[in-house]
């Protein structure tokens, strides 16, 4: 029979811009002259909604409004969502860093959090010390924290630091030796926030591989990450959140589609302007990415085995006479399948006026059915000095038929149909 180890009901959290706290000592007084007299807070029929694109007309700001739900026993939990949805700040709430303006969180048993590079760590104190004060924060005995020491410092491989105060750790180190204390120290809630982005590739899968064996011991796992890929790998169900309010809840699949459903630019003709977000110095920059076929239609679903063509136009406001351009093509779960580049084809980008047009021929592709996005970045030669990267500026579906089918493969055959020649000896 299941049981629900973290109950989340009516959870509300309310800032003000730009201060702690109310901010004036009038607002504090009005509150508490209302609580005294048991009114309603005045504030809390103030504020805007999460959303950083719009400017609001309150001071005051919802991070999350109304936010219900429960988890089991041993379940595992993504939670996504764009930057600023209140991810971390629903952790932060359920890790007691912070409370709630309204509502309540009810948690059976211990809760371990890992939110952010650093958590919970005292700068001055040696790992050593740090493991030993992370545990008895837990509630652990000094026993059963030597029980798992050697555990820990194996998993984190920081043993030669051990006893140096962990304010000369780099990112990487404090972010192995926090997750290690973590996820060792056996609590029956682990919470883990975006930070094993900073983590390299091996200790990423370390760290995948201790959460799902925590789940199968019984453990509960939250886990908050914008690479889809691992999402899916390891959790169960996923909640998703918009604007400080939850969008979606259910399995991680249609959780997952939904999330790249809102993120997705689904359009065959996407125009950049001023509210595209992108990074780099702008001294080039994309103005447009289209998609045709071979009959030179602008379509965004194409069959396998069909051609696309991606035809962009390059505006150049500096005095740069060479760029590199480079598409990077993605599954719908976050994972890189195709790195184009220009140099890749014998290519040189050079500009003779202020606006230039290319285009990419994919031709016979064969990806199995599904949506994909595309990266696309225009840096220096070298690569080093970036003038414009735009993150998933437009997305594609492969459809089953056409020249080749799927003949009903399951995913985890592969995300290409290859075409070698075949000898007989």
């Amino acid at each position: 029979m299941s049981k629900v180890v973290l109950k989340v009901e009516n959870v509300s959290k309310q800032y003000r811009l730009g201060q702690l706290g109310t901010g004036t000592i009038s607002h504090d007084l009005n509150r508490w002259w209302h609580t005294v007299r048991g009114k309603e807070d005045p504030y809390l029929k103030l504020g805007d909604t999460n959303d950083r694109s719009q400017l609001g007309g309150s001071d005051y700001v919802w991070s999350l409004r109304d936010i219900n739900f429960e988890v089991q026993q041993g379940e595992v939990l993504g939670i996504i969502g764009k930057n600023g949805a209140g991810k971390s700040t629903l952790l932060k709430i359920l890790s007691q860093v912070t409370t709630p303006t309204t509502g309540s969180v009810k948690a059976r048993g211990r809760i371990a959090a890992l939110l952010e590079v650093g958590t919970g760590f005292h700068p001055d104190l040696s790992g050593r010390e740090n493991i030993f004060l992370n545990g008895a924060i837990l509630g652990m005995t000094k026993h059963e924290i030597n029980s798992k020491l050697d555990e820990i410092v194996d998993f984190s491989g920081v043993a030669k630091y051990l006893d140096t105060p962990v304010k000369r750790y780099s990112s990487g180190m404090m972010v192995r030796l926090g997750f290690a204390v973590a996820a060792h120290l056996e609590p029956e809630i682990l919470i883990v926030d975006e930070v094993l982005a900073v983590g390299d590739a091996e200790f990423q899968k370390k760290c995948l591989g201790k959460m799902k064996e925590v789940s199968g011991q019984g453990r509960t796992v939250l886990f908050v990450s914008h690479n889809m890929a691992a999402v899916q790998n390891l959790c169960t169900t996923g909640l998703m959140l918009e604007h400080g309010q939850i969008k979606a809840l259910g399995g991680i699949n249609d959780i997952i589609s939904a999330y790249t459903a809102v993120t997705a630019n689904t359009g065959a003709d996407v125009v950049f302007d001023t509210n595209t977000r992108r990074t780099g110095n702008g001294n080039i920059q994309f103005e447009y990415l289209k998609l045709y076929d071979d009959a030179q239609q602008l379509r965004n679903t194409y069959s396998i085995g069909e051609t696309i063509r991606f035809e962009f136009l390059v505006y150049n406001k500096s005095n740069e006479t060479k760029s590199e351009i480079t598409l990077q093509i993605k599954t719908n779960e976050g994972v890189p399948l195709y790195h184009i580049m220009a140099r890749d084809s014998n290519v040189e980008i050079n500009y003779n006026s202020t606006n230039e047009t290319y285009s990419v021929l994919l031709e016979d592709i064969r990806l199995f059915p599904g949506n994909y996005h595309v990266n696309a970045v225009i840096t220096d030669t070298t690569g080093y000095q970036v003038f414009d990267a735009i993150e998933e500026c437009i997305t594609f579906t492969i459809a089953d038929g056409g020249k080749y089918t799927s003949r009903s493969l399951p995913k985890s055959a592969g995300m290409f149909f290859m075409n070698p020649k075949w000898i007989k000896h």
